[in-house]
């Protein structure tokens, strides 16, 4: 019997959970702004989805490619490419499911998060939807300490950009799109906010 992590990978299970309320269903493309060596595409790859990807480190991308060529050997290599998520060369308006895990909290300051959320966005066709987990301050609120241009100290001592509610939803207006659902924030006690953004494009 064939055990569930050899068929999903080490998916982020939020991810997960958007599969299986068929967000992603069989046949649509695939986008992962951010996408490491490719631990939420495993699902996708076996599943004959058009994956692609970006990553800044080209390690990573060596992986991603490696990975889809045991998976899905019908995949063009050049679907995942060492680009920044603010600056590739894929199509605007391309892909009918984009994710962004665990991506955007990089960012230098607010303008580099707005370049990096525009370059994810930019991707998602008409009646596609962005699929975002990102660091956030909602529910522990006044517990980080401000470093400046959006950075906050987490108490682990790493620095992240940090959104709040208020800026989710700006910005979900500002885009032009719709929640999906509702904000869901997991907090990792004394340590951090998670927060899932799932907007679709109108």
């Amino acid at each position: 019997m064939t055990d569930l992590a050899s068929l999903v990978g080490s998916i982020d299970i939020y991810l997960f959970d958007q599969i299986l309320r068929g967000r992603a269903p069989r046949g649509a493309s695939i986008f992962d702004a951010g996408c490491g060596q490719g631990r939420n595409l495993v699902h996708f790859l076996r599943a004959g989805h058009d994956v692609a990807g970006v990553d800044p480190h080209p390690e990573s991308v060596r992986a991603v490619r490696a990975l889809a060529r045991t998976l899905a050997p019908g995949l063009p290599e050049e679907n995942f490419r060492a680009e920044p998520v603010e600056a590739h060369g894929f199509e605007d308006r391309s892909r009918d499911f984009v994710i962004s895990s665990a991506v955007l909290h990089f960012a230098r300051d607010e303008a580099h998060f707005r370049a990096m959320l525009e370059g994810t966005w930019r991707v998602v066709r008409p009646g596609g939807i962005l699929f975002c987990r990102l660091a956030s301050t909602i529910g522990m609120e006044g517990r980080f300490t401000p470093v400046g241009n959006g950075r906050f100290r987490l108490l682990d001592g790493s620095e992240r950009f940090l959104v709040d509610e208020r800026m989710l939803m700006a910005l979900t207006a500002e885009l032009g799109g719709e929640l999906l659902d509702p904000l869901k924030t997991t907090v990792v006690q004394d340590s951090r906010c998670m927060t899932t953004w799932v907007v679709r494009r109108g």
